[in-house]
């Protein structure tokens, strides 16, 4: 692969960087190449990225192409026009492609995977991305052309790339983070015991069979059994039918061990008497052996991290006395409350930032890891 590695946020001002640059220039800009492996998501943060702003959006899945007319247009003998009937015998003319826009943007065009086209494809797209256009067709002003691309070598069934192609473009690389796939899944509604998972154990994801996309796919298909722990069979099902099978082994493992009944954040930050959260975070903090839990009280922490940095966050009546009292907690290794207490802070709304500064010792945690 090509380019830096970077997480999805950075990959979002990447590309709101370059195409501002873009914009700035009197000519063509410069696409990006999105490489990554598959169900990583680069189709879907393009798509984001366009929604985001209002843009229009155009995903064309280059990979399908079959004939150069298909990317060139149709050829046509026409006829001279009225206003000029002498002036010359008929000639050729190519009629765009329907996915081609015609309005003026901003907007952006995906070709998506598009190193799995066929060469002679490929080399049909050069032009396209040197120049924003072809012989027969050009794109309209302010639009902006990103490729996804799988990692060349022996895992993928692609076409390699070569320099003259590869100078064309500004390439990045995608990378997993598991905390940033959490607050994603948080967002879409997927069931939060597979996002307790994921957290729990990210090293599952293994971009064979395990991807982000058939991660989805899972957890969607569980959500409506309320006890999985009674449906061990029926969830070993679907899980072979979509994941690898150690992660099918883990995600067993992770019921059996009871992690899906880790504290959610909601209740700790609306119980009435935080007692008894320190009661269940000393609970689930060591297991029947006496040995320490340190991954589940980090998942309990992401997950509240996630909970304050939603967009649509709104604070309850004991949500600043329970998360001071959360960042307090004897139950909670001090790096942990720490880590969470400077997260929040960096990621979190002016009211969260109020609400951390309310409680002198956790002003103070603060204060001390700056």
């Amino acid at each position: 692969m090509y380019g830096t590695k970077v997480k999805s946020d950075q990959l979002k001002e990447f590309l709101e960087h370059i195409f501002t640059e873009n914009d700035k220039r009197q000519g063509p800009g410069t696409p990006v190449c999105i490489w990554g492996s598959h169900g990583l998501g680069k189709t879907h943060i393009a798509q984001a990225f366009a929604k985001e702003r209002g843009w229009q959006f155009r995903d064309i899945p280059v990979a399908q192409f079959e004939e150069m007319g298909d990317l060139h247009g149709m050829p046509e003998k026409v006829d001279p026009t009225p206003e000029a009937p002498n002036s010359g015998d008929e000639y050729t003319y190519f009629y765009p492609p329907d996915w081609v826009p015609t309005e003026e943007g901003p907007g952006l065009i995906l070709l998506d995977d598009f190193n799995r086209a066929d060469d002679r494809i490929l080399r049909g797209i050069m032009q396209l991305l040197q120049n924003f256009e072809l012989t027969s067709w050009k794109l309209p002003p302010k639009w902006q052309i990103v490729c996804t691309a799988n990692p060349e070598g022996g895992d993928y069934s692609v076409t390699p790339l070569d320099d003259a192609m590869l100078t064309r473009m500004i390439h990045v690389s995608l990378s997993f983070d598991a905390k940033e796939w959490a607050k994603w899944a948080d967002s879409a509604g997927l069931d939060k015991r597979g996002i307790s998972f994921i957290l729990n154990r990210p090293e599952t994801v293994t971009f064979k069979r395990t991807t982000p996309r058939t991660l989805e796919q899972f957890f969607r298909q569980i959500e409506n059994i309320d006890n999985l722990e009674n449906n061990l069979e029926l969830v070993q099902m679907l899980g072979m039918g979509t994941l690898d099978d150690v992660t099918v082994g883990d995600f067993l493992n992770f019921i059996r061990d009871d992690l899906t009944s880790l504290i959610d954040p909601e209740e700790i930050l609306s119980v009435d008497d935080f007692s008894k959260i320190e009661e269940r975070l000393k609970e689930i903090g060591t297991d029947d052996k006496g040995n320490r839990r340190i991954d589940r009280l980090s998942t309990i922490c992401s997950r509240m991290l996630i909970c304050l940095t939603r967009e649509n966050y709104e604070a309850g009546s004991t949500d600043e006395k329970n998360l001071c009292s959360f960042l307090k907690s004897e139950n909670l290794p001090k790096d942990l409350k720490v880590g969470l207490a400077m997260d929040i802070s960096r990621n979190g709304s002016e009211l969260i930032r109020g609400m951390l500064r309310s409680d002198t010792a956790v002003a103070s945690m603060l204060l001390e890891a700056m």
